[in-house]
């Protein structure tokens, strides 16, 4: 009897840690139907162009408020029926919203690739009327026009011109302050990326796939730059998305705010690819505060007082005196006391020149009349020295002569003494 009861309760716990362990996953697959084990969109966040007008860590401080293991995916330069049709039915297969930068012309060429993109619920901005890679150098009208045109053109393509979101992305990333500045004073979002597949050069589907997982995997999340006319984009994105899936990543849908939908919100740290920790060090010194400095036009003397100490009377009487009976307050030093005037550097080199000039003769014959000096100097020692020896000679030969005469004389004393004995 008890073992039916143990396994009912495991039955239950089971099931519970199912709808646990399944989380947003079950969620979003369930949103998905006839597709059980698609990958889905997590969430939609709402961006406000004017708060935030760049982004994009490739070139820019700022991206999107991603959480970790969060992406959001970007197409350029459709639509392009033959490839970007399919890259919408990989999409829609499993139920992830994207965002399109799409071209002018290719909205004129092909209008009907624009509401497909509208009717999948995709969010649509632009990239220029023709796609020329001079934005960072063309005269401001000239992108000014690249822009217009580029709107213009969507714009008509569409049913609902307001489906038209704010946000442009710069051909071939190749970004001017001038286009920039200009951009967002008319509240469009400049989009860059935190990373691209490397999608539009000769490279395979597989290199595409690689790419995009490792640079992912580096960054932990972002946006991915993807193009939806590339035959490799879509050889590659269905494997993408499975690998996304496999290793735990949520895509995420960004839309613009409007006056019905306001923006989500968000701190300034969230905008930031890797917000700074308390546990990590600053790689970057701290700005330097701006001082604000009274503005005196005097300044205080010193007094006697102020010293901590006594003086002799007589010091105190006359010099001490004058000091602490004067004025308290000194005049300020003007702002050009320290400055060398124009020209006088040169005036100071050209006398030091002049001085050098003058003092070379004397220091000459100075230099001479020292070796001379010298010279003299050993030539006395030399003779010194000579007569030094010389006495020594002499002083040796007396010495020498006594002796010898001494000598002499001892043989003279003994014959004597002999005799003496004899006698």
């Amino acid at each position: 009897m008890i073992v039916p009861k143990v396994s009912r309760r495991t039955r239950s716990w089971i099931v519970c840690l199912g709808f646990l362990t399944a989380g947003p996953a079950a969620a979003l697959a369930a949103d998905c139907p006839g597709h059980p084990d698609a990958l889905g969109t997590s969430r939609t966040i709402v961006v406000d162009p004017r708060e935030h007008p760049r982004i994009g860590t490739m070139q820019y401080r700022e991206t999107l408020p991603l959480r970790d293991h969060e992406v959001v995916l970007t197409f350029d330069d459709g639509p392009l029926p033959k490839y970007s049709n399919q890259v919408l039915q990989i999409l829609a297969n499993e139920c992830i919203k994207a965002t399109f930068f799409t071209i002018g012309k290719q909205a004129q060429a092909n209008p009907e690739g624009v509401r497909k993109l509208v009717a999948a619920g995709h969010t649509v901005g632009t990239h220029s009327y023709s796609h020329p890679l001079t934005f960072e150098k063309m005269p401001i009208e000239k992108a000014q026009a690249e822009i217009d045109g580029g709107i213009a053109s969507v714009t008509a393509a569409m049913t609902d011109p307001a489906a038209l979101a704010p946000f442009f992305r710069i051909p071939g990333l190749l970004r001017a302050e001038g286009v920039e500045n200009l951009l967002a004073s008319r509240g469009i979002q400049v989009w860059s990326a935190d990373f691209p597949a490397d999608d539009w050069r000769h490279v395979s589907p597989e290199r595409v796939y690689q790419l995009a997982i490792q640079r992912l995997e580096a960054k932990g999340k972002g946006v991915l730059l993807l193009h939806d006319i590339q035959p490799r984009t879509v050889a590659a994105l269905p494997k993408i998305i499975r690998e996304l899936k496999a290793r735990g990543y949520r895509i995420v849908h960004v839309v613009p705010a409007t006056a019905d939908r306001p923006a989500t919100p968000t701190e300034p740290v969230e905008w930031l690819l890797h917000p700074p920790s308390e546990n990590v060090a600053v790689v970057r010194w701290p700005r330097i505060p701006s001082f604000v400095f009274t503005r005196s036009e005097t300044l205080r003397a010193p007094l006697l007082s102020d010293l901590n100490a006594e003086l002799p009377r007589q010091a105190a009487s006359s010099h001490w005196g004058i000091a602490k009976a004067g004025a308290e307050n000194l005049p300020v030093p003007s702002r050009d006391l320290f400055e060398i005037k124009e020209g006088s550097l040169e005036v100071l080199l050209t006398a030091s020149r002049h001085a050098a000039t003058r003092l070379a003769p004397a220091n000459t014959a100075d230099a001479v009349s020292s070796r001379k000096a010298k010279g003299r100097g050993r030539a006395v020692a030399v003779a010194t020295h000579g007569g030094q020896h010389a006495q020594a000679s002499r002083a040796t030969a007396k010495r020498t002569a006594r002796n010898a005469n001494a000598s002499a004389a001892r043989p003279t004393k003994l014959a004597s003494l002999k005799k003496r004995q004899q006698q």
